[in-house]
């Protein structure tokens, strides 16, 4: 019963694709266009990696600008895209201490810890492009975190 229950429905879909067939032509060139443009991006970067984004964080604003700087100039070298460096915000941790330390309670020295971020990410990036990023020596005092999208 299953099979007679198509075989119906599909008399009426051939006298309706009849007068379809004359459209059925321009959609199988359509067809044959779509599955091209597809294998030509997959040929474009046979070796990329889909992207990286690279956060730096460092307690001084301008070793970090200069790390930053650093990495962009090699990023573009390598023919990766980049965007950024982004400025996140600036955490401010802040230490209270109390001067004395039994009779003048109301004397207190305030500290603060500013901690400075950049974003960037490299997009269109390729072998070259990671390994040129390895080889690269940064300034020391800021700390970077990597991570492959």
């Amino acid at each position: 019963m299953v099979t007679k229950k198509p075989a119906a429905k599909s008399a009426p879909k051939k006298e309706k694709a009849a007068p379809k067939a004359k459209a059925a032509p321009k959609k199988a060139s359509k067809a044959a266009e779509a599955p091209a443009e597809v294998k030509e991006t997959k040929k474009k970067d046979p070796s990329a990696v889909p992207g990286i984004r690279i956060r730096l964080s460092a307690f001084d604003h301008r070793v970090l600008d200069e790390a930053a700087a650093k990495i962009i100039d090699t990023a573009e070298r390598s023919g990766a895209v980049v965007h950024g460096p982004i400025p996140l915000p600036t955490k401010i941790r802040k230490f209270t201490v109390n001067k004395s330390t039994f009779v003048h309670k109301n004397s207190r020295d305030q500290y603060e810890m500013r901690i400075h971020r950049r974003l960037i990410d490299l997009t269109e990036t390729t072998f070259k492009t990671v390994e040129a990023l390895q080889s690269l020596s940064l300034p020391s005092g800021v700390d970077i975190e990597i991570k492959m999208k």
